[in-house]
């Protein structure tokens, strides 16, 4: 009959990830959220949205609706 120390199996070494590929993937997620933040910036300051008509409608209790002051 064999002993108990024979017949366990050594517990696998949890495998640690590489300090280099952590470091990587934090940055290449704060170079994306900048970028995506810059390109959110940019697009606020040349966008000229032209300005539209607006209609006037009746409300539901029959007073005229409409914007509240036109920029045009």
């Amino acid at each position: 009959m064999k002993g108990a120390a024979e017949t366990m199996i050594a517990p696998a070494k949890p495998r640690k990830p590489r300090k280099w590929l952590v470091w990587a993937c934090i940055a290449i997620g704060v170079v994306l959220f900048l970028g995506a933040n810059a390109h959110l910036v940019y697009v606020s300051f040349t966008s000229q949205p032209d300005c539209v008509p607006h209609a006037r409608t009746a409300g539901s209790d029959g007073a005229p609706m409409q914007a509240a002051k036109s920029a045009c």
